[in-house]
């Protein structure tokens, strides 16, 4: 299927790409933006941005939209947090976004280890706001807890689709249980924003777009972004269409009037991009 020009990513200079890439070298630190091949990925280091991936590169879920490594889980790394602080001090970060591969095989899900990375990363500067953007931890409400105990200024989980492409998208996961993440998030710590996202262009209908909105905010989700579907490889989940922008203005549109705090829905959208601009507000 032929990329319309919406999608096309614009060339950039490369700016502090560079320097962004070799501090994340130089740590031995993953990111997001690079597993998972993200289209904004030269628009945010130039901006001195990242989304930290901790707990190693390799995934024990099977989603079929998602570029990470699907294999068997890499030992926790007990130094990532000190890492990660220094990362984000040297690249002068004033918003940190730290997500993580699911691991199914940690008892914690590795909640701790999210609640270590962001105790670090205040330690350093407690002005600093920091968003996780957490696996569904099984659940587990005391898992969840764990990370909340941190007080990380954002708590972030994705939805990803309609409960009806969960079992051809996400096969391992519960659309159910990802609503319940952010629902009891609220419960443990109404303070903290919750967060969400959604990909369209599976095979969904508008109206099954407008009911996870719907879902999203019976359970107080204050932040939803909304983005195109890319299909990473041809080992991935085909692309069913490319939503025209129109409609994600219609979403977004939609979002405000359902009474979500901030709403970032067009093509390149991705669940971090512009994370800051919900403080803007």
């Amino acid at each position: 299927m032929k990329k319309p020009e919406w999608i096309r990513v614009k060339l950039q200079g490369e700016g502090t790409f560079k320097k962004v890439d070799d501090i994340l070298s130089s740590l031995s630190l993953n990111t997001v933006c690079k597993e998972a091949n993200c289209p904004n990925r030269m628009e945010c280091y130039n901006k001195g941005t990242a989304t930290f991936m901790i707990l190693g590169k390799n995934c024990t879920r099977n989603c079929t939209f998602c570029n990470v490594t699907k294999s068997i889980p890499e030992p926790v790394d007990t130094e990532e947090p000190s890492k990660i602080a220094d990362a984000v001090s040297r690249m002068h970060i004033k918003h940190v976004v730290i997500t993580s591969v699911t691991r199914d095989d940690l008892s914690d899900g590795g909640a701790a280890h999210f609640a270590a990375v962001v105790n670090k990363i205040k330690d350093i500067n407690e002005n600093l706001t920091v968003e996780v953007l957490i696996p569904d931890l099984k659940g587990n409400y005391e898992d969840l807890k764990t990370v909340l105990e941190s007080y990380p200024d954002i708590l972030n989980h994705n939805v990803e689709t309609a409960p009806s492409l969960y079992k051809k998208v996400r096969p391992m996961a519960n659309y159910k249980q990802s609503i319940d993440v952010l629902k009891n998030s609220k419960e443990i710590n109404p303070d903290i924003l919750t967060k969400s996202g959604i990909m369209v262009g599976l095979g969904e209908s508008k109206e099954e777009i407008f009911d996870v909105m719907k879902d999203l905010r019976n359970v107080g989700c204050d932040i939803l972004t909304i983005g195109q579907y890319l299909r990473p490889s041809m080992k991935h989940i085909e692309i069913a269409e490319y939503v025209h922008p129109d409609v994600f203005k219609e979403y977004e549109e939609k979002g405000y009037e359902m009474g979500f705090r901030y709403v970032a829905s067009s093509p390149l959208v991705r669940s971090s991009y512009n994370a800051a601009e919900v403080f803007k507000k």
